[in-house]
């Protein structure tokens, strides 16, 4: 017999599937608030950890220790900051900008994992003793910078070096007491590229009268990254230079890898590396 010539077999098999899906559905949605409820857990958690390492005594002064500016208007992009003031005299010491390179890796490193449970050591020898620092996490999508549009996260070099460049003079304009301290803008690896264009926009800027007169001094590029051949080709000679591999290692390089890499160029990229 069909359901269509049994209505009461037809009705109980509604009924039963009507029950499943609420069941099914409740299921659901009790599982989402579970995962939500955990996800929140979680977050907060995190925070409040993360909170409580950034306000422990053995760090140096800071006010406020972290915040963010508005760099890209249209997308809603905003850079993360901390700002360490310097241990020794403030109001006369350097103003140093520092962009790590990446590009997009967290811009401050606290520690490295030891073992134990996670906790700040200070640094006996930081550059806050005679420097107030701003560790800025830049790019947009880098560390804690984030953008309200994902078109925000585009980004290349002209638009990187632009965006630091705004956060810089943006954050003077919300701390005047630094504008008249000596500046230097710092970095290492690939920010090598984007060191100097942050300079030269700033010095474009006072020159064209369109930017606050800072007292640019200079700045500083630490371990720079200056292109994969290179970098790479030069890892040999240094450690060669610096006694850590022998003399026949390095010739055997010189003759099995270098020449072989180089081809007819590679006698006087030799030359270069042996005498230096």
């Amino acid at each position: 017999m069909s359901l269509s010539q049994n209505p009461t077999l037809r009705r109980l098999l509604l009924t039963a599937l009507f029950v499943a899906s609420l069941l099914t559905t409740l299921f659901a949605a009790s599982l989402l608030t579970t995962l939500f409820t955990a996800f929140f857990a979680a977050s907060l958690l995190t925070a409040l950890f993360v909170a409580s390492l950034l306000t422990t005594p053995s760090l140096p002064p800071s006010s406020p220790p972290s915040s963010y500016v508005e760099v890209d208007q249209d997308h809603g992009g905003e850079f993360f900051y901390y700002f360490i003031e310097s241990e020794n005299n403030p109001v006369e010491d350097p103003l140093l900008l520092w962009l790590t390179g990446g590009p997009r890796p967290l811009k401050f490193v606290t520690a490295e994992y030891n073992g134990s449970l996670p906790s700040l050591v200070y640094h006996p020898y930081s550059w806050t003793k005679v420097a107030n620092i701003i560790f800025v996490d830049s790019p947009l999508g880098s560390g804690f910078s984030y953008s309200r549009k994902y078109e925000g996260y585009d980004a290349n070099d002209t638009i990187w070096s632009e965006q630091a460049s705004k956060f810089l003079l943006q954050w003077l304009v919300e701390h005047p007491q630094f504008i008249s301290n000596p500046l230097y803008i710092a970095g290492d690896s690939y920010a090598r590229k984007i060191v100097p264009m942050v300079a030269k926009r700033i010095l474009d800027g006072i020159d064209e009268g369109k930017e606050l007169l800072l007292n640019l001094q200079g700045y500083l590029i630490g371990n720079p990254f200056t292109g994969g051949k290179v970098d790479t080709n030069s890892k040999i000679p240094y450690a060669h230079s610096m006694g850590i591999i022998s003399d026949d290692f390095f010739g055997s390089w010189i003759s099995e890898v270098l020449l072989g890499f180089l081809g007819v160029n590679g006698p006087v990229l030799i030359v270069h590396l042996t005498s230096t």
